[in-house]
């Protein structure tokens, strides 16, 4: 049977034919360690990790490459950047729409006396911009948000957001996990201090790599939250001052920063705007195609009915089968993987009064086809009778 791939939110797949290449190559080929080695491989590869900081500093007009940080992921870069500038007595807003990788660190900086209020979103996760100014409080330091939610797909007013925020002094954190390579993000025009992405989704690298970008400001800040050998100033066993290596301690994720380097390339060859218009025909469709099955009663779609404002994320509930049984049955009967649940995110479940049952949530990405979406309507159609 054939297999149809619709869960790109969780990581894109297929990757492009040159990042799984570029990835076997280096293992397979270089394999040395940078900041290191002092010999010609080391010098290459360390040359494509310049590269890859000065490609997600012009994708995201981000400044000097120098501040572009490496990580495992968007939930270590939140972890990092929130862990590290926020201390007791600060407040800080959040959407109602957040995925756990920003509400489980803040959580824990609750228990330490960081203080923070969720911005309401209404029943299709729309930010309510007018709640800003209510919640905003003497002692708010910032406003951490998505750009993008991973449930339902609706995108937050960011470059709005960020206006409040410069406008009153506070620094704007944002998490583009949904975003990064699907939406134009622009750093100065937005007023973003601090920018979380992740490297496998929309980016179209391999797992295991992300990082954060930093306005200059703003790296004086934050502590670094973890610290270690960078390979430089080794005299000393005092973190370094200087970026990117205050924030990169260790041995990096080469592997995935290579990969990385690889998708990205193929994005700037391909255009995002190219790769969301096709995502996002592939959506409209998928929408046209359940709204029927909505009329009927047989499931009920969640957030917006139409492409305005949001990414390729369409999530459902079945209203004839139980969640889980029907995304078993589009699996193990008609070839749809998808993902069933609350997708890491139990605030957005209640702003969209899905919790604590959950969706199931379609996610389209660059390699699918009308077809697919075809199939996915069909099996829809078959398993909710």
């Amino acid at each position: 049977m054939e297999k149809i791939y619709l869960d790109n939110a969780s990581t894109t797949f297929p990757k492009p034919e040159a990042v799984p290449r570029a990835v076997y190559t280096y293992m397979t080929a270089q394999g040395c360690n940078i900041n290191r080695g002092c010999y010609d491989g080391a010098y290459d590869v360390e040359e494509t990790v310049f590269e890859t900081r000065q490609m997600l500093a012009e994708l995201f007009h981000g400044g000097d490459c120098k501040n572009v940080v490496f990580t495992k992921n968007v939930t270590e870069s939140l972890n990092v950047i929130l862990k590290g500038f926020l201390k007791p007595g600060d407040h800080v807003l959040v959407s109602s729409m957040e995925h756990n990788a920003m509400m489980r660190p803040l959580r824990q900086l609750e228990k330490l006396g960081v203080e923070f209020d969720r911005i309401p979103c209404g029943e299709t996760g729309e930010l309510k911009m007018e709640e800003l100014e209510k919640l905003r409080r003497p002692n708010t330091k910032a406003v951490a948000m998505m750009h993008a939610s991973n449930v339902c797909g609706t995108v937050l007013p960011i470059a709005e957001v960020g206006q409040f925020c410069h406008a009153h002094g506070l620094k704007f954190i944002v998490d583009c996990a949904q975003t990064a390579g699907v939406l134009p993000i622009d750093m100065e025009r937005m007023r973003i201090d601090a920018l979380a992405f992740t490297g496998h989704k929309g980016l179209l690298g391999p797992q295991g790599i992300g990082g954060f970008i930093l306005k200059e400001e703003m790296i004086p800040l934050i502590d670094p939250l973890l610290s270690g050998g960078t390979g430089s100033i080794s005299h000393t066993e005092e973190i370094p001052d200087f970026m990117p290596d205050r924030f990169e301690p260790g041995t990096m994720n080469l592997p995935g920063i290579v990969g990385l380097h690889a998708g990205l390339e193929w994005l700037a060859q391909r255009g995002i705007d190219t790769v969301r218009d096709h995502e996002l025909a592939l959506t409209a469709r998928f929408l046209e195609g359940l709204a029927p099955l909505e009329a009927a009663g047989k499931l009920r779609i969640i957030g917006k009915r139409t492409c305005q404002g949001r990414t390729g994320v369409v999530s459902i509930q079945t209203l004839t089968k139980e969640l889980s049984q029907a995304a078993y049955e589009l699996d193990a009967d008609h070839g749809i993987m998808t993902r069933v649940g609350l997708h890491c995110a139990p605030s957005a479940h209640m702003t969209l009064g899905t919790y604590p049952t959950g969706t199931i949530r379609f996610s389209f990405g660059w390699s699918n086809t009308p077809e697919d979406v075809e199939k996915a309507l069909k099996a829809l159609e078959e398993i909710l009778g």
